[in-house]
């Protein structure tokens, strides 16, 4: 049984001290309330379901956010942890004051449409307005505030009865981008980043498309990874962990050649595209963002992104006959589903395939013909 009694400033305690549970109590403003309470939880602790719910109450989300961002998300890759640090911010603002217990399905809801509806740091191209938070911002800042709710229950183990992020409907994000390369395109900007004064940026720009490799799996390459003789490169770290081997076609490996031998490389430097030392002397990964956005703007291609040279290259690969298992292998992508997203066949180049079918095979010169 609980024991039920007053403190000095007239509020009633509930104590409940069972066998094979630790002490549990709560304070309530008057007896009836205590007493419900009380009934309930050993109740459940009856049946075995009982979760302590006072540390939830005491936790604030700013608390929980803090925790999670000096113990869990060092864990990760810098790249992550940066952009936790940043989607962090909006989560703080709107959640920091509210105790775990507090944070409702509906409250999680409402933060989705508010920040639906908030301005980005983007204008529109085409009207100059400023464009609002993309879905998918939105989906990321909602998976963030979903696992700290999960490591909350499971590793800190704060007594919630659930994750509030589970239940609410994520953002459509839509069917992503489908921006393929004209071959008047590709002309034009090879032809600018091959007379680009630094020569780094052709190269990089030629393995982007040859192999589908990422912008940042090309920057930070090392001249250890690189295997000229077998043409292949070796991914020992890529967005999803999982290291692949990249086979290389003979424009890739011609470019990865100058690159490897370039003339200017620092004694001791073995990255294979290198930038300029840092104020700490340290030498990082040639950044060509600048570069490459004033190249497209100039060509007036501003809407293609570095990324959709990685959508070419790997529609290309399906297009040239290769089974999902081989793309998935050189692409890195892990599931179908994920691969689906860059395989949108240009229907002109299917027009040929189309009009074999119901024509008759050529006979092979061995056969002989039967009356």
């Amino acid at each position: 049984m609980a024991t039920i009694v007053q403190t000095p400033s007239k509020t009633w305690k509930a104590v409940i001290r069972k066998q094979g549970w630790p002490t549990t109590a709560k304070t309530f403003r008057t007896k009836r309330d205590a007493e419900d309470w009380a009934r309930r939880t050993e109740d459940e602790m009856v049946r075995g379901v009982f979760i302590d719910r006072a540390a939830s109450g005491r936790m604030t989300f700013g608390q929980a956010l803090d925790r999670y961002l000096k113990e869990v998300t060092p864990t990760k890759r810098p790249t992550t942890q940066k952009a936790e640090k940043t989607k962090a911010v909006p989560l703080r603002a709107f959640f920091g004051a509210y105790s775990l217990a507090a944070i409702s399905v509906d409250l999680v809801a409402r933060y989705r449409d508010e920040r639906l509806a908030s301005p980005s740091m983007r204008r529109s191209k085409a009207t100059g307005k400023t464009e609002l938070l993309s879905p998918a911002t939105v989906r990321l800042e909602l998976a963030l505030l979903g696992h700290v709710f999960t490591t909350a229950i499971r590793e800190w183990r704060i007594g919630l009865v659930q994750n509030p992020v589970a239940n609410v409907r994520k953002p459509a994000t839509g069917e992503g981008r489908n921006r393929r390369l004209s071959a008047d395109e590709e002309r034009r900007l090879r032809e600018a980043v091959e007379s680009y004064a630094n020569p780094m940026l052709g190269w990089i720009f030629t393995i982007a498309l040859e192999t589908g490799m990422r912008s940042a799996e090309i920057a930070g390459l090392r001249l250890r990874q690189v295997d000229l003789a077998r043409r292949v490169v070796r991914l020992d770290t890529t967005k999803n962990d999982s290291a692949r081997t990249v086979p290389l076609t003979k424009k890739a490996t011609g470019a990865l050649t100058a690159a490897v031998a370039n003339p200017i490389r620092p004694d001791g430097c073995d990255l294979v595209f290198f930038g300029e030392p840092g104020r700490d002397g340290k030498r990082r990964p040639y950044v060509f963002a600048k570069a490459w956005n004033e190249i497209k703007t100039a060509l007036g291609m501003s809407d293609l992104r570095f990324h959709d040279l990685r959508h070419e290259a790997v529609s290309r690969l399906v297009e040239a006959g290769f089974s999902d298992q081989e793309v998935s292998a050189i692409s890195g992508h892990k599931s179908m589903q994920m691969l689906k997203r860059y395989t949108h066949l240009r229907a002109e180049d299917l027009v040929d395939r189309l009009d074999s079918i119901g024509k008759p095979k050529a006979k092979s010169g061995n056969s002989q013909e039967t009356a």
